[in-house]
């Protein structure tokens, strides 16, 4: 994982670790997931393209929901968590 494809606003980044319990740099992980899921984000796409990243964390035991958009030839996160609803569409998609 290259820190230079992915980016995101440390005071962001804190906020969201206490809020979740998921730091942007675990979030990353999900990406790597083979069998990762991307869907738009439709709830938030008026001034930018967002998404959904639904995706195995490092471990490979709990699938990660990270909201993104891409900013200048990077992924920009923008949250992360552990939603039920992110990992019914993961566990739909791959017939889990």
């Amino acid at each position: 994982m290259t820190e230079q494809s992915f980016e995101w606003d440390e005071a962001k980044n804190q906020e969201n670790q206490q809020k979740d319990n998921v730091t942007f740099y675990d979030a990353q992980y999900a990406f790597l997931d083979p069998d990762r899921v991307i869907a738009e984000d439709m709830s938030h796409s008026q001034d930018e393209q967002r998404y959904y990243c639904f995706g195995l964390n490092e471990k490979g035991n709990g699938i990660l929901t990270v909201r993104f958009t891409y900013r200048s030839g990077h992924i920009r996160i923008i949250g992360a968590g552990y939603w039920r609803k992110g990992k019914k569409i993961y566990e739909q998609t791959n017939s889990i």
